[in-house]
């Protein structure tokens, strides 16, 4: 994905998701995943609650993933 690329989510059309949002994305459904859901939609779509995907990516930057900022 280029640097400056607006990325909106696949459900609800959020625009410009945030580098954490699609770093979930990747780590969670994929690295070549194409499509991206904003945080309260790949809660939906994981059936998990939105708190618990911060707090996963909380844990993700703790163990130093490039993915998130």
């Amino acid at each position: 994905m280029k640097k400056n690329q607006r990325t909106n989510c696949i459900v609800c059309d959020k625009n410009g998701l945030s580098k954490n949002e699609i770093g979930l994305n990747k780590k969670l459904l994929g690295r070549e995943v194409k499509v991206f859901y904003c945080i309260d939609c790949l809660a939906n779509e994981l059936d998990l609650t939105t708190e618990k995907l911060l707090e996963a990516i909380e844990n993700f930057k703790e163990q130093g993933c490039v993915l998130f900022e």
